[in-house]
């Protein structure tokens, strides 16, 4: 008798389950009880519990860098069991499994030839579905199924309509860039979302910088962390493309004089005198 062939397909997972709990280790037997061959990344399961904007702009930060075909699992989903779709996506030569929430929008809306695909086909969920666990009764299974050569049309529908997301963008003025304070890194890093773009648009040759959030003031705009001596802060564009704050060996989310929980959503603002 001939044994059967698994492919060796690339799954990542994206999860604000954490890691105290079986959650995302129940999600990887289903995977692996369909293609045994699967190779799973944690990608995080520490986006902050039911914040569906941090995890869109984590899956677009970093999807671009795994081999094309890759399987993307995203599970922040506050509105598991209600009548919100299972949704998987093809765009960019990758594939996306997840709540339809919004999570997906911004790969959704950088790639226009985007194939969305609203997930019926109940014969590759698990059979016992649960109203609080469709990471593991539906998203985990379908990847398993996607990864095993099943279409994306014989298990779904394709839709035009899937939900969007507003993520707050960084106001240009005549002197002044008003941005927002995103996220607080491993490192105490305060990422903004003042993007490169933005910052080469606004300064000009000459332009001397002042960036400002709480008490913290910033006078320069550095290459590297160690442009500046030991503990002092410093502004550069990070490696995702946002403007940060960050410190040389040194953590810049404790010299705003604001706590870490009123730092997030926090106004950044960078003036210029010309």
């Amino acid at each position: 008798m001939q044994s059967k062939s698994f492919p060796t397909a690339v799954i990542t997972l994206t999860t604000d389950f954490g890691a105290a709990d079986t959650y995302v280790a129940s999600m990887k037997g289903v995977i692996l009880s369909i293609n045994p061959k699967a190779n799973i990344i944690d990608v995080t399961h520490e986006i902050g519990a039911w914040d569906i904007a941090e995890a869109a702009r984590v899956l677009e930060d970093f999807y671009c860098y795994f081999p094309k075909s890759t399987i993307h699992i995203a599970v922040i989903d506050p509105g598991v069991g209600s009548d919100r779709r299972p949704l998987a996506i093809e765009a960019d030569d990758h594939f996306f499994v997840g709540p339809d929430n919004g999570i997906f929008w911004p790969i959704i809306q950088r790639n226009p030839k985007a194939r969305v695909y609203h997930l019926t086909n109940s014969s590759y969920f698990l059979k016992d579905l649960s109203s609080t666990f469709h990471g593991r009764d539906i998203f985990a299974p379908v990847a398993g199924h996607l990864s095993m050569g099943v279409s994306l049309s014989t298990m779904g529908v394709t839709i035009f309509d899937p939900l969007s997301l507003v993520l707050k963008k960084a106001v240009i003025l005549n002197n002044e860039i008003k941005g927002q304070v995103i996220k607080i890194d491993h490192f105490g890093n305060i990422i903004t979302n003042i993007k490169k773009e933005d910052l080469m648009s606004f300064l000009k040759e000459g332009d001397i910088p002042f960036i400002e959030i709480g008490n913290l003031t910033v006078k320069k705009i550095s290459n590297t962390y160690s442009d500046v001596p030991l503990n002092a802060p410093a502004t550069l564009i990070g490696s995702s493309g946002y403007l940060e704050i960050a410190a040389n060996m040194g953590r810049a989310c404790d010299m705003t004089g604001l706590s870490k929980d009123s730092l997030i959503g926090a106004t950044c603002r960078l003036r210029k005198i010309c």
